[in-house]
């Protein structure tokens, strides 16, 4: 048996789960138990692959933790259902409720973060290595941050890295909640998090037409746009071919270098390293710009620059300095009250403001929102 497998562990406080059996006996111990809530973390293999997948659940209940391997379970549904029934915490949550929807359809029903939590509290350092050290006095290391979570079997070392993500995200969570409702910011938390699930729901499609412009193409004339929009496809179809991220292919500097150079007229070529069949295609991606009629050449989207509207500007001026204001005396980040790009959608419709923000940032704003109407 592997000795990471099942759910034997001497000398470690949580327990490795890599099949269907041991992940529903788990699921039906912890559900007699009746846990109300769990922490939660996930890992993929963004790094690594082409296509980002799930590659890790770590999980937690109280005095109770699992690192559960999607890659060797074939199904998850009892895990699903339990996390859709309790109230999750998770850091940073955004981009773990992603995972789950883009691989499971949905994410929890309730989700709670302590990086929202902490923000709101007005915590400057609020990544969880900062949290853990601030709440615990507890110094994570970072050493398996960048590791290849698709690789099997998994090293010890990456194991406790995994679950040291969730081994105090529940206790962090009971502070973080008093001293939330301490300040009457709960509800404020609870909106936020409703908000952050919504939009984490929609998982949006790659643009094609989008895709390709990578920083540094607006330098590019319309043949150059061209070549970088061709070479950009090639990259990404080298990628697919060999599973791996398309910068571990080649650079975007590398692209952008190539296509300055080809809408000059100056004749490029890969490094040494590449194959003869990726040069092949490569030159083959080339040709077929040269092949294309300048008005099949990427359009450059034109800038529509709206005429000043001093009315709107003086909304603005009147919003940021009360956001400021309220900023300093709340001792949180103005941004969570309201991005510039925010405001200045209020000033612009400030009769929509109820749409544009939520309510107890609007609630923070009402007394100019209610002047600028």
């Amino acid at each position: 048996m592997d000795p990471q497998s099942k759910e034997s562990s001497v000398d470690k406080d949580y327990v490795y789960i890599d099949d269907d059996e041991s992940l529903n006996r788990f699921i039906n111990e912890i559900e007699g138990s009746g846990y109300t809530r769990c922490a939660i973390d996930t890992e993929a293999d963004s790094l690594h692959c082409y296509e980002e997948k799930l590659c890790l659940i770590q999980f937690a209940v109280k005095d109770r933790f699992a690192i559960i391997d999607p890659l060797s379970i074939g199904d998850l549904s009892s895990l699903i259902d339990f996390i859709n029934r309790t109230e999750v915490w998770l850091h940073g949550a955004d981009f773990d409720m992603r995972m789950l929807k883009r691989t499971y359809g949905s994410v929890p029903e309730v989700v709670y973060d302590t990086q929202t939590a902490s923000r709101l509290l007005g915590v400057k350092k609020f990544g969880l290595v900062n949290l853990v050290e601030n709440h615990f006095g507890v110094v994570l290391p970072k050493t398996s941050q960048k590791a290849d979570w698709g690789k099997r079997p998994l090293s010890e070392k990456m194991l406790e890295y995994a679950v040291n993500d969730v081994r105090y995200l529940l206790k962090m969570a009971d502070t973080l909640t008093s001293r939330l409702k301490e300040l009457e910011r709960w509800d404020w938390f609870l909106e936020s998090c409703e908000s952050a699930k919504e939009l984490a729901s929609v998982i949006k499609e790659k643009n094609e037409d989008l895709a390709w412009r990578i920083s540094g193409w607006g330098k590019l004339d319309q043949e150059g746009m061209a070549f970088l929009r061709a070479l950009w496809f090639w990259r990404d179809g080298e990628a697919a071919r060999r599973d791996r991220p398309a910068f571990k292919i080649i650079g975007n500097q590398d692209l952008l270098r190539f296509s300055q150079d080809l809408q000059k007229g100056i004749e490029v070529k890969l490094p040494s390293r590449f194959p003869s069949q990726p040069v092949k295609r490569f030159k083959k991606a080339i040709e077929s710009v040269r092949e294309l009629m300048p008005a099949d050449f990427p359009e450059r989207s034109k800038r529509v620059k709206g005429k000043r509207n001093p009315a709107a500007e003086k909304k603005f001026d009147k919003l940021k300095i009360l956001r400021d204001r309220v900023s300093e005396r709340l001792d949180i980040d103005s941004t969570l009250i309201a991005s510039r790009a925010t405001l200045e959608r209020v000033a612009a419709s400030p009769q929509e403001a109820g749409e544009i923000l939520l309510n107890w940032q609007k609630n923070l704003l009402l007394e100019v929102i209610d002047v600028i109407q």
